[in-house]
């Protein structure tokens, strides 16, 4: 019920049951007095008699209406007062505590109620608004941790290299190297580093971007052979450097074209490699790049023969900030957010991405993109 229709009924009962009592009491004395009249004949009637008892009647009746009025009002306040305390102030009572709760912090006090109107609302609005709140601060304790963890896990990227460098670097200028040949293997060590370091702080740079949902895309029409050919050529310097072998197959025509960003996609494929080599725990490591050709779509698989990776691990590889071993990933590095931007680049271009891997054989990302096709008029 309404608290308005609450506040009529109220209105209406503290002024009609006085209202239909007062008409009764009169009906019965009218009634009363009719009998007294009609038991006696009009001839012999003492019509003082009867003036009289009609005047000690009538003034008994008012005393006794005064009373019952009062003694009415008194209950029938009583009873309504029972009645709004029951129906708004107590549930009232209940909201407040639950505010207070939500003050305090506490998003597990519940309000259920079954009530209609404005009181069954406002228990369902607070109910609404603690899961929400309870939701958002549930994800903001979330992120506030996985930003902890990130900041831990690049302050041991970032002090990794950095302790690597200067090592080498003093290594050469206290001697150390004094062949050309070690000079040479010290310089090869020191780029390793330093293009480590650049891939982090790039990934760092993307997903800054991906929080806030503002990666900036520049899409064109690429030709799959001629784009992927290059991408090969680039990464494979780096694994050469790292004595990681790098296969490469296109099957699909020299004409294929799809819309990308070459930016972006350039960081999956960076991205996937760098995962690649990071887990790689082979002597001679081996890494193949396949483009395969599936009607409207190219399919890219990028496989390597490292540890691989565990099924029950496969599914949440690409979460944000997953690591499928922490202990062992923070001592390789890691920020745990490579494979997740990888996902969002290749979803944001309208494909899809898979993995499938088998543990100490190696792992394969897959990845589709959709094939550009120029509209025709009859199409």
């Amino acid at each position: 019920m309404k608290f308005k229709t609450r506040l009529v009924v109220t209105f209406v009962t503290i002024i009609a049951i006085p209202l239909v009592l007062c008409a009764i009491a009169f009906l019965v004395i009218s009634i009363y007095l009719m009998n007294v009249r009609n038991g006696y004949p009009l001839k012999e009637l003492d019509y003082s008699l009867i003036t009289k008892v009609h005047m000690l009647v009538s003034h008994q009746l008012l005393v006794d209406m005064i009373i019952a009025m009062i003694l009415i009002l008194i209950f029938t306040g009583w009873l309504l007062t029972r009645w709004i305390q029951k129906s708004v102030f107590n549930p009232l009572r209940e909201l407040n505590v639950a505010m207070t709760k939500i003050k305090e912090g506490d998003f597990d006090y519940t309000l259920q109620t079954d009530a209609k109107g404005e009181i069954g609302d406002l228990y369902r609005n607070y109910e609404d608004m603690r899961l929400r709140l309870k939701e958002s601060t549930e994800e903001n304790a979330q992120h506030e941790k996985q930003n902890r963890e990130l900041i831990s896990n690049i302050s041991h990227d970032l002090k990794t290299p950095i302790t690597a460098i200067k090592g080498y670097v003093e290594g050469i200028l206290d001697g150390v190297a004094d062949t050309p040949e070690k000079k040479d293997k010290y310089l090869r060590a020191i780029y390793n580093k330093a293009t480590d370091m650049q891939k982090l702080i790039s990934e760092l740079t993307v997903y800054s971007n991906v929080e806030n949902n503002r990666i900036p895309y520049n899409f064109h029409q690429i030709n799959v052979a001629d784009y992927f050919k290059d991408c090969v050529e680039e990464v494979g310097m780096d694994l050469e450097n790292r004595n990681i072998r790098l296969d490469y197959s296109n099957l699909v025509s020299s004409d294929t074209v799809i819309i990308a960003d070459p930016e972006q996609m350039k960081k999956v494929i960076n991205n996937i490699i760098s995962n690649s080599v990071k887990y790689m725990d082979k002597k001679n490591g081996e890494i193949d790049i396949r483009i395969l050709d599936e009607l409207d779509s190219v399919r890219i698989e990028i496989e390597d023969n490292g540890k691989g990776i565990a099924q029950k691990d496969l599914s949440k590889i690409f979460d944000r900030f997953y690591r499928t071993d922490a202990s062992r990933n923070s001592m390789q590095g890691g920020s745990g957010i490579g494979l997740s931007i990888v996902k969002k680049i290749i979803e944001d271009h309208g494909g899809y991405i898979w993995a499938t891997s088998k543990e100490g054989e190696g792992t394969c990302i897959h990845f589709v993109i959709r094939k550009y096709k120029e509209l025709t008029p009859n199409s």
